[in-house]
């Protein structure tokens, strides 16, 4: 027993918090990630059944904070969010029953989940960061980051430097993104911003390494468990 639980403990699992599929000692969730679009499927024209089993929602900013209190509402499970460039009115009005994540790791179910706020510097509003800013947001949880082994879900609004990103200064990517994808090789990079159309779910998503790079433009819908993640 004391080689399993050293065995799970490097993982970053807990033996206390026991998978969910007990039978097949899987961690087994379902994510909804969101961002940038208020969707007609999770709002007036949600339908219950397609989201069914949903035990996590994260958000990847520009969003009202009403939309984000009633998905919390409408699915009674934790919202994490992290704020978008234009994002101002939840400085004013929080989302209810929602967590800001910027520039904390927090433990969902096992899974170790990081999130960062804002995008390149444009024009100088709020929730907009330089490289260098961003640098030293990044060294706040450095320590809880480092502790943790590193996150398995990094939640940012804005996009790796090249990757889904532009070139004009406010759709630039964060070169330190990519330096966090390289050092702790996070299952999933999960981004906004970038206000791309899909039609299909793997359009949105970029392999660096071993993360999957995806943009949660509107919203994003997949299955994660220890052995493999299926969107």
């Amino acid at each position: 027993m004391c080689s399993i639980y050293n065995l799970w403990q490097k993982k970053g699992f807990s033996v206390k918090n026991d998978p969910v599929d007990r039978k097949a000692k899987r961690i087994i969730m379902k994510i909804l990630t969101v961002s940038d679009r208020v969707e007609p499927a999770l709002d007036e024209h949600f339908q219950a059944e397609r989201f069914a089993g949903v035990n996590l929602i994260l958000s990847c900013g520009d969003l009202p904070p009403e939309y984000l209190s009633n998905l919390v509402t409408r699915f009674n499970v934790p919202l994490y969010y992290v704020r978008g460039n234009h994002d101002t009115r939840h400085d004013g009005y929080r989302p209810e029953g929602c967590t800001d994540l910027d520039a904390k790791i927090v433990v969902f179910r096992e899974l170790r989940i990081l999130g960062l706020e804002g995008s390149h510097w444009y024009n100088g509003k709020p929730h907009q960061y330089t490289e260098r800013q961003m640098r030293k947001k990044i060294r706040k949880p450095g320590w809880k980051i480092r502790w943790h082994g590193g996150p398995d879900i990094i939640i940012t609004h804005a996009p790796p430097r090249h990757i889904h990103d532009a070139e004009d200064q406010c759709h630039r990517g964060f070169e330190c993104f990519r330096h966090l994808i390289d050092r702790y090789a996070p299952r999933y990079f999960i981004h906004g911003h970038m206000h791309f159309s899909y039609t299909t779910q793997a359009q949105r998503m970029t392999v660096v390494n071993e993360t999957k790079v995806i943009n949660s433009y509107g919203y994003f819908l997949f299955e994660i468990d220890d052995d493999q993640d299926t969107e």
